[in-house]
């Protein structure tokens, strides 16, 4: 099995949501997990600066290694990165998109996927992806509580100067809070 665990995303910003997914796949797996910050998402416009993202994360995720990643794509940090086979988690929504994403089959020739999924996602969209790519063997399901936080609803808490408890980490809404972070969207 993979030696570490490959966990990347805008966290625009790091929500419990995140969490839960990382600890569900850090106890599923037993191997130690990498936080990848995107710098520049190739697939979506962020609202803060990576280094403000980066320290978010770190607050989100204090037990594990969470740095920035440099690549637009998944298969551009896999081709740039030295891992052995690492394990990639993402989440359910994100794998309905996968075919989507850029080179998917040779994402699957680098990496295994772990997908999270809650209790009551659809199982035929997932079977739909499944049956479209070269190496479904390569992915595996791991199931997760359902938490229905998410980045967005915490930007608009934040933005019209809410409480985000239950939404984010008490360090992130911490730090949002302190810097006045999201006020301007």
């Amino acid at each position: 099995m993979a030696e570490v665990a490959l966990y990347g995303g805008a966290f625009d910003p790091p929500h419990n949501g995140h969490v839960a997914v990382a600890a569900a796949a850090k106890e599923r797996y037993e191997v130690p997990l990498l936080v990848l910050v995107s710098e520049a998402p190739g697939h979506k416009d962020v609202h803060l600066p990576a280094a403000t993202r980066l320290e978010l994360a770190r607050a989100a995720f204090p037990d594990d290694t969470v740095r920035l990643d440099p690549y637009p794509r998944t298969i551009d940090l896999l081709r740039g990165e030295a891992f052995d086979d690492p394990l990639f988690v993402i989440g359910a929504d994100e794998f309905c998109d996968f075919l989507d994403w850029k080179e998917p089959d040779a994402v699957l020739e680098l990496a295994h996927l772990a997908v999270a999924t809650r209790p009551g996602f659809p199982r035929e969209r997932l079977d739909a992806v499944l049956g479209r790519l070269d190496r479904p063997e390569r992915v595996e399901f791991f199931d997760i509580d359902p938490n229905p936080a998410a980045s967005r609803a915490a930007r608009a808490l934040a933005s019209r100067g809410e409480s985000l408890a239950g939404v984010v980490p008490p360090a992130v809404a911490r730090l949002i809070s302190e810097q006045a972070l999201y006020r301007g969207d």
